[in-house]
């Protein structure tokens, strides 16, 4: 992230306590916040709070399974000089039993967790590339490292995320931009709520703080807290025989 000019950051999902907490930071480093959801009234009592901080920040309808509502996101971004960012904490992850009583639910998780916002994203990769800067932030899950009996829906379309971007990451280095995947582990958040086998939860505040550093120091794939890289690895290593056995 440039500090030495503008920076406008478009927040895809902005009611969640994640990017709540994402968007505080930002406003208070005097970034314009779009904030990008479906509950506008949820929107505006955040857009009124960092206001009321001293920010600059306006709520604008977002809704990945409705592509009509992209382009006046974008429009708004584009009237702003320097900077355009955008962080997607968009996601839907249904029980998996649920899913697996009524399949039809697949296209939703798929399109909340990946496609939807990446058409987003895929609209303004080529405003970054004119501008010849821009951050983009794309929180994904440590569910897609590995598929597993508990959710493999949603590991699935979070694992497909993580691969388009990176390639979007590939992409927009050549003309000045970055992309950070992020891989949060378990995050107190209204997803989250009444999960069975939780530990090593992390706080929204914690995990937006750890975001935005990584942002600031160019990484490209950061895990959240920073423990999970090392669960994550031994997850992924155990043999398939074996972790076909196992309910994790």
């Amino acid at each position: 992230m440039n500090q030495s000019m503008d920076q406008t950051w478009i927040i895809l999902g902005a009611t969640s306590s994640m990017a709540r907490a994402f968007a505080r930071r930002v406003a208070a480093d005097g970034a314009t916040v779009l904030l990008a959801g479906r509950d506008m009234e949820d929107l505006r009592k955040t857009a009124g709070d960092l206001v009321a901080r001293g920010g600059q920040a306006e709520a604008l309808a977002f809704d990945a399974r409705k592509p009509d509502s992209f382009a006046p996101i974008l429009a708004r971004a584009e009237q702003e000089a320097g900077q355009i960012n955008a962080a997607v904490f968009v996601g839907s992850m249904p029980d998996q039993a649920v899913i697996d009583a009524d399949p039809t639910l697949i296209d939703g998780v798929v399109t909340d967790s990946f496609t939807g916002p990446a058409h987003l994203l895929q609209m303004l990769a080529p405003v970054i590339e004119a501008r010849g800067c821009g951050d983009i932030v794309g929180v994904g899950s440590v569910a897609g490292d590995r598929g597993r009996v508990g959710n493999y829906v949603y590991g699935a379309a979070k694992a497909g995320f993580a691969t388009y971007l990176s390639g979007l990451r590939n992409r927009l280095t050549r003309a000045g931009g970055h992309v950070v995947t992020v891989k949060p582990g378990f995050v107190d958040t209204a997803m989250t709520w009444g999960i069975e086998g939780m530990f090593l939860v992390a706080s929204p505040d914690q995990v937006a703080g750890e975001i935005l550093n990584a942002v600031t120091k160019g990484k490209n794939v950061v895990y959240t807290p920073f423990f999970w890289r090392y669960i994550m690895l031994i997850i992924r290593m155990i043999p398939e025989p074996v972790f076909k056995k196992m309910s994790i």
